[in-house]
C-alpha cells in the first residue's frame, strides 16, 4: 500500500509538471543560441574577408594576410560560441576558465612552432629578405624561394634545397648580398717586395678598365693593405651591378693574374727554409763525429 501511495504522489506531481512551459523555455533558448551561432559564424567569416580585402589594399604579404586571417576568424568563432553557451544558461566562467588553462597548455606544447609562428611574421612584416634575394642565414646561403609562417625554404647555388626554421633565421646574422642594386668587388693580390708596386697598380686598373661590367662611377681604386711575410698585399676595389658581381669576380680575378704575369712581377707564395741538425746521444753535432772517423781511419791507414 505504501508503495501505491508514493506511485500515485509521483504521478500527480507530474501531472501537475508544466512540460509545456519548459519545453517553450528551453525551446527558445536553444532556438536563441542557434541563432546567435549561425549569425555569429556568418558575421566571423565576412569580418575576416573584410579584413583580408584591407590587408591586401595595403600590400601585405599573402602568406601574413592568410595567417592573419585564419587568426582572426578562430578568435572571433570563440566569442561566438561563448554567447551562445551563455544564451542557454552555461557559466561562461568556467568555460573560459577551461579555455584558458587548455590555450596555456597548448602554447606550452608548442612553444617552438610559436616561436616559429612568430619569427616569420617578423620577417614578413619587417621584410629583411625577399623572394628572390641572394642571402646569408643561419649560416646557410642560397636564393629565397618562398617566406612562410613556420619556415622558410632556399635554395643554393648548387640546386639544392633548404627548409629552415624561421627561429633559427631572426636568431642569427642575415646578410642579404642582393638588397642594393650594386656591389663592390674586393681583389687581393699579392705581389713581391721587390716589384713595383705602381706597375701592379696599373695592371689592376687596366684589368678593371677593360671589363666593361666594372661600373665607371665610383671609380676602381687600388690599396695597399698589408706587408705580409712573403709579399706586398695589394686590393682592387671595382663597382658593378649586382647581378654581374660572380662574373666579374671571376673575369678580373683571370685578367689580374695574366697582367701580373705578363707584366714581369712575381705572385709569391709562402716558402720555408728548413734546417735539419742530427746531433748523437751527448748533444755532440754527427757532422762532427762523421769527419773525426774519417780522420781516424786515414790515420790507420
Amino acid at each position: 500500500m505504501l508503495l501505491e501511495t508514493q506511485a500515485r504522489e509521483s504521478l500527480d506531481k507530474l501531472k501537475e509538471f508544466d512540460f509545456l512551459g519548459l519545453a517553450q523555455a528551453w525551446g527558445l533558448k536553444l532556438l536563441g543560441a542557434v541563432l546567435i551561432l549561425l549569425l555569429g559564424m556568418w558575421l566571423a567569416k565576412r569580418l575576416s574577408r573584410a579584413m583580408d580585402r584591407a590587408f591586401e589594399r595595403g600590400h601585405m604579404e599573402a602568406t601574413l594576410r592568410g595567417f592573419l586571417r585564419n587568426i582572426a576568424y578562430a578568435a572571433m568563432l570563440v566569442v561566438v560560441i561563448v554567447a551562445a553557451l551563455q544564451s542557454l544558461g552555461v557559466p561562461t566562467t568556467s568555460v573560459m576558465a577551461v579555455l584558458g588553462a587548455a590555450g596555456l597548455a597548448i602554447g606550452l606544447a608548442l612553444k617552438d612552432s610559436l616561436s616559429n609562428i612568430a619569427s616569420g611574421v617578423m620577417l614578413i612584416v619587417q621584410r629583411p629578405i625577399h623572394v628572390g634575394d641572394f642571402v646569408q642565414a643561419a649560416g646557410l646561403e642560397g636564393t629565397v624561394e618562398q617566406i612562410r609562417v613556420f619556415q622558410t625554404r632556399m635554395r643554393t647555388i648548387d640546386n639544392r634545397v633548404i627548409v629552415i626554421p624561421n627561429s633559427l633565421i631572426t636568431t642569427a646574422p642575415i646578410i642579404n648580398f642582393t638588397a642594393n642594386p650594386r656591389r663592390r668587388v674586393d681583389l687581393p693580390v699579392g705581389v713581391g717586395y721587390e716589384d713595383d708596386l705602381k706597375v701592379a697598380r696599373e695592371v689592376l686598373l687596366a684589368a678593371a678598365a677593360a671589363n666593361p661590367k666594372v661600373l665607371a662611377d665610383p671609380v676602381p681604386e687600388v690599396w695597399v693593405t698589408a706587408l705580409a711575410e712573403s709579399s706586398v698585399n695589394i686590393e682592387l676595389r671595382a663597382w658593378v651591378d649586382t647581378p654581374n658581381y660572380g662574373v666579374v669576380r671571376s673575369e678580373l680575378m683571370e685578367a689580374i693574374r695574366n697582367g701580373i704575369l705578363g707584366r714581369g712581377l712575381n705572385i709569391p707564395y709562402p716558402q720555408r727554409d728548413l734546417h735539419v741538425y742530427h746531433r748523437d746521444g751527448d748533444g755532440r753535432p754527427l757532422a762532427d763525429l762523421l769527419a773525426r772517423s774519417v780522420a781516424d781511419d786515414g790515420d790507420r791507414k
